[in-house]
Protein backbone atom coordinates (compact mmCIF):
# COMPACT_ATOMS: atom_id res chain seq x y z
CA UNK A 1 0.00 0.00 0.00
CA UNK A 2 2.79 2.33 1.03
CA UNK A 3 4.28 1.57 -2.55
CA UNK A 4 1.03 2.06 -4.61
CA UNK A 5 0.34 6.04 -2.44
CA UNK A 6 4.13 6.90 -3.40
CA UNK A 7 3.30 5.90 -7.10
CA UNK A 8 0.39 7.86 -7.45
CA UNK A 9 1.62 10.40 -5.84
CA UNK A 10 4.98 10.94 -7.85
CA UNK A 11 2.67 10.92 -10.81
CA UNK A 12 0.75 14.16 -9.46
CA UNK A 13 3.50 16.24 -8.08
CA UNK A 14 6.10 15.43 -10.52
CA UNK A 15 3.77 17.55 -12.86
CA UNK A 16 4.74 20.24 -11.30
CA UNK A 17 8.12 18.97 -9.90
CA UNK A 18 7.60 19.64 -6.19
CA UNK A 19 5.19 18.91 -2.96
CA UNK A 20 5.58 14.55 -3.36
CA UNK A 21 6.00 14.39 0.27
CA UNK A 22 3.41 16.63 1.30
CA UNK A 23 0.71 14.64 -0.93
CA UNK A 24 2.12 11.11 -0.26
CA UNK A 25 2.98 12.34 3.82
CA UNK A 26 -0.21 12.42 5.14
CA UNK A 27 -1.47 8.88 3.76
CA UNK A 28 2.05 7.44 4.14
CA UNK A 29 1.77 8.44 8.29
CA UNK A 30 -1.34 5.56 8.53
CA UNK A 31 1.06 3.13 7.48
CA UNK A 32 4.41 4.03 9.26
CA UNK A 33 3.83 4.88 12.64
CA UNK A 34 7.74 6.30 13.57
CA UNK A 35 7.94 9.87 12.25
CA UNK A 36 11.67 9.53 11.21
CA UNK A 37 10.94 6.33 9.58
CA UNK A 38 8.38 8.38 7.31
CA UNK A 39 10.38 10.72 6.72
CA UNK A 40 13.21 8.92 5.46
CA UNK A 41 10.47 6.88 3.03
CA UNK A 42 9.49 10.17 1.51
CA UNK A 43 13.17 11.39 1.33
CA UNK A 44 14.25 8.25 -0.93
CA UNK A 45 11.22 8.30 -2.80
CA UNK A 46 11.43 11.65 -3.75
CA UNK A 47 15.19 11.09 -4.33
CA UNK A 48 13.94 8.80 -7.59
CA UNK A 49 11.39 11.36 -8.47
CA UNK A 50 13.66 13.99 -8.67
CA UNK A 51 16.43 12.03 -10.19
CA UNK A 52 14.25 11.53 -13.30
CA UNK A 53 13.13 14.65 -13.22
CA UNK A 54 16.84 16.55 -13.33
CA UNK A 55 18.07 13.88 -15.76
CA UNK A 56 15.15 14.85 -18.06
CA UNK A 57 16.10 18.30 -17.67
CA UNK A 58 19.39 18.00 -17.78
CA UNK A 59 20.25 20.11 -20.82
CA UNK A 60 18.29 23.39 -19.12
CA UNK A 61 20.14 23.36 -15.45
CA UNK A 62 22.08 26.52 -15.17
CA UNK A 63 24.56 25.74 -11.83
CA UNK A 64 25.62 29.14 -11.17
CA UNK A 65 21.76 30.15 -10.37
CA UNK A 66 20.82 27.17 -8.81
CA UNK A 67 24.55 27.30 -6.48
CA UNK A 68 23.04 30.11 -3.77
CA UNK A 69 19.97 27.82 -3.21
CA UNK A 70 22.17 24.70 -2.67
CA UNK A 71 25.09 26.54 -0.32
CA UNK A 72 21.99 28.48 1.52
CA UNK A 73 19.74 24.69 2.06
CA UNK A 74 23.57 22.83 2.93
CA UNK A 75 24.35 25.44 5.95
CA UNK A 76 21.23 24.79 7.32
CA UNK A 77 20.76 21.39 7.18
CA UNK A 78 21.75 20.61 10.22
CA UNK A 79 19.08 22.92 12.54
CA UNK A 80 16.19 20.94 10.67
CA UNK A 81 17.45 17.60 11.17
CA UNK A 82 17.80 18.84 15.05
CA UNK A 83 13.98 20.25 15.12
CA UNK A 84 13.25 17.02 13.29
CA UNK A 85 14.75 14.80 16.92
CA UNK A 86 13.35 17.12 19.16
CA UNK A 87 9.65 18.99 18.04
CA UNK A 88 6.40 17.26 18.14
CA UNK A 89 5.56 16.81 14.57
CA UNK A 90 1.92 18.12 14.37
CA UNK A 91 3.73 21.58 15.71
CA UNK A 92 5.31 22.27 12.78
CA UNK A 93 2.85 20.31 10.26
CA UNK A 94 0.29 22.77 11.32
CA UNK A 95 2.71 26.01 10.76
CA UNK A 96 4.30 25.28 7.07
CA UNK A 97 0.48 23.97 5.87
CA UNK A 98 -1.38 26.74 7.42
CA UNK A 99 1.22 29.17 5.64
CA UNK A 100 1.49 27.15 2.16
CA UNK A 101 -2.46 27.42 1.90
CA UNK A 102 -2.51 31.24 2.54
CA UNK A 103 -0.12 31.80 -0.14
CA UNK A 104 -1.44 29.43 -2.60
CA UNK A 105 -4.84 30.76 -2.60
CA UNK A 106 -3.68 34.44 -2.35
CA UNK A 107 -1.98 33.50 -5.97
CA UNK A 108 -4.81 31.69 -7.31
CA UNK A 109 -7.19 34.35 -6.40
CA UNK A 110 -4.89 37.62 -6.59
CA UNK A 111 -2.82 39.41 -8.96
CA UNK A 112 1.10 37.82 -9.28
CA UNK A 113 3.35 38.85 -7.37
CA UNK A 114 6.44 38.99 -10.12
CA UNK A 115 10.34 40.19 -8.73
CA UNK A 116 12.71 40.34 -12.03
CA UNK A 117 15.21 42.71 -11.76
CA UNK A 118 18.57 40.88 -11.85
CA UNK A 119 20.16 38.04 -10.03
CA UNK A 120 19.76 38.17 -6.30
CA UNK A 121 21.79 35.64 -4.68
CA UNK A 122 21.61 36.45 -1.48
CA UNK A 123 18.40 36.23 -1.45
CA UNK A 124 18.53 32.97 -3.21
CA UNK A 125 20.98 31.51 -0.33
CA UNK A 126 18.22 32.48 2.74
CA UNK A 127 15.38 30.87 0.72
CA UNK A 128 17.65 27.74 0.27
CA UNK A 129 18.27 27.94 3.87
CA UNK A 130 14.11 28.05 4.80
CA UNK A 131 14.22 24.98 2.56
CA UNK A 132 17.19 23.20 4.57
CA UNK A 133 15.35 23.70 7.45
CA UNK A 134 11.97 22.53 6.11
CA UNK A 135 13.25 19.75 4.35
CA UNK A 136 14.26 17.33 7.31
CA UNK A 137 11.05 18.68 9.22
CA UNK A 138 8.69 17.25 6.37
CA UNK A 139 10.40 15.68 3.88
CA UNK A 140 9.42 18.74 2.08
CA UNK A 141 12.45 21.77 0.94
CA UNK A 142 11.04 22.60 -2.58
CA UNK A 143 8.39 25.13 -1.04
CA UNK A 144 9.91 28.20 -0.49
CA UNK A 145 12.28 27.92 -3.30
CA UNK A 146 9.61 26.83 -5.87
CA UNK A 147 7.64 30.36 -4.58
CA UNK A 148 10.54 32.08 -4.84
CA UNK A 149 11.09 30.67 -8.77
CA UNK A 150 7.64 31.18 -9.04
CA UNK A 151 7.84 34.96 -8.33
CA UNK A 152 10.63 35.47 -10.29
CA UNK A 153 8.51 35.44 -13.45
CA UNK A 154 10.41 32.43 -15.24
CA UNK A 155 9.41 30.39 -17.66
CA UNK A 156 8.35 26.84 -16.52
CA UNK A 157 11.41 25.26 -17.41
CA UNK A 158 13.67 27.71 -16.13
CA UNK A 159 12.10 27.54 -12.83
CA UNK A 160 11.97 24.03 -12.62
CA UNK A 161 15.78 23.65 -13.72
CA UNK A 162 16.73 25.71 -10.69
CA UNK A 163 14.71 24.22 -7.74
CA UNK A 164 14.51 20.44 -9.09
CA UNK A 165 18.42 20.32 -8.88
CA UNK A 166 18.15 21.69 -5.34
CA UNK A 167 15.67 19.36 -4.17
CA UNK A 168 17.31 16.21 -5.19
CA UNK A 169 20.85 17.36 -3.45
CA UNK A 170 19.07 18.74 -0.63
CA UNK A 171 17.16 15.36 -0.39
CA UNK A 172 19.94 13.14 -0.88
CA UNK A 173 21.86 15.02 1.77
CA UNK A 174 19.10 15.14 4.19
CA UNK A 175 18.39 11.22 4.04
CA UNK A 176 22.03 10.46 4.36
CA UNK A 177 22.65 12.41 7.04
CA UNK A 178 19.28 10.41 9.22
CA UNK A 179 20.63 7.18 7.68
CA UNK A 180 24.06 7.82 9.69
CA UNK A 181 22.87 9.34 12.44
CA UNK A 182 20.52 6.09 12.77
CA UNK A 183 22.63 3.18 14.76
CA UNK A 184 23.39 0.58 12.76
CA UNK A 185 20.39 -1.94 14.60
CA UNK A 186 17.88 0.28 13.21
CA UNK A 187 18.72 1.01 9.58
CA UNK A 188 17.06 -0.61 7.02
CA UNK A 189 18.37 -1.01 3.76
CA UNK A 190 14.77 -2.18 2.52
CA UNK A 191 14.34 1.43 2.23
CA UNK A 192 15.53 2.05 -0.75
CA UNK A 193 13.26 0.22 -3.01
CA UNK A 194 10.82 2.66 -2.06
CA UNK A 195 12.94 4.92 -4.80
CA UNK A 196 11.02 2.77 -7.82
CA UNK A 197 7.93 3.36 -7.16
CA UNK A 198 8.25 7.63 -7.29
CA UNK A 199 10.61 6.52 -10.32
CA UNK A 200 7.57 4.96 -12.26
CA UNK A 201 5.44 8.07 -11.22
CA UNK A 202 7.81 10.34 -11.97
CA UNK A 203 7.63 9.36 -15.71
CA UNK A 204 4.50 9.88 -16.22
CA UNK A 205 4.25 13.51 -14.36
CA UNK A 206 6.74 14.86 -16.43
CA UNK A 207 5.14 13.58 -19.45
CA UNK A 208 2.19 15.73 -18.64
CA UNK A 209 4.27 18.70 -17.34
CA UNK A 210 5.74 19.15 -21.22
CA UNK A 211 2.05 19.46 -22.31
CA UNK A 212 1.59 22.37 -19.92
CA UNK A 213 1.77 26.16 -21.20
CA UNK A 214 3.41 28.29 -18.66
CA UNK A 215 0.14 30.05 -17.31
CA UNK A 216 -1.21 26.09 -16.64
CA UNK A 217 1.73 25.35 -15.29
CA UNK A 218 1.90 28.40 -12.73
CA UNK A 219 -1.84 27.42 -11.55
CA UNK A 220 -0.81 24.15 -11.45
CA UNK A 221 2.15 25.04 -9.01
CA UNK A 222 -0.25 27.32 -6.59
CA UNK A 223 -2.93 24.56 -6.75
CA UNK A 224 -0.18 21.94 -5.49
CA UNK A 225 0.67 24.34 -2.69
CA UNK A 226 -2.58 24.36 -1.41
CA UNK A 227 -3.09 21.01 -1.74
CA UNK A 228 0.26 20.07 -0.02
CA UNK A 229 -0.53 22.83 2.95
CA UNK A 230 -3.88 20.84 3.66
CA UNK A 231 -1.94 17.56 3.49
CA UNK A 232 0.52 19.05 6.15
CA UNK A 233 -2.25 20.08 8.45
CA UNK A 234 -3.84 16.59 8.70
CA UNK A 235 -0.74 14.70 9.07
Amino acid sequence: MTAVIIFLAAAISSTVGFAFSAIAGAMILHYVEDGVEAVQIMMIASIGVQAYSVVGLWRSIRWHRCAPFILGGVAALPIGILLLLNLEPRIYALAIGSALVAYGLYMLLGRPVLIKSGDRPATDALVGALGGITGPLAAFPGACVTIWCSMRGWDKITQRAAYQPYILIMQVIGFGALYLLQGPATRDPAVFAYALPGLAGAIIGLRIFHALTDLQFQRMINMALVASGIALMLK
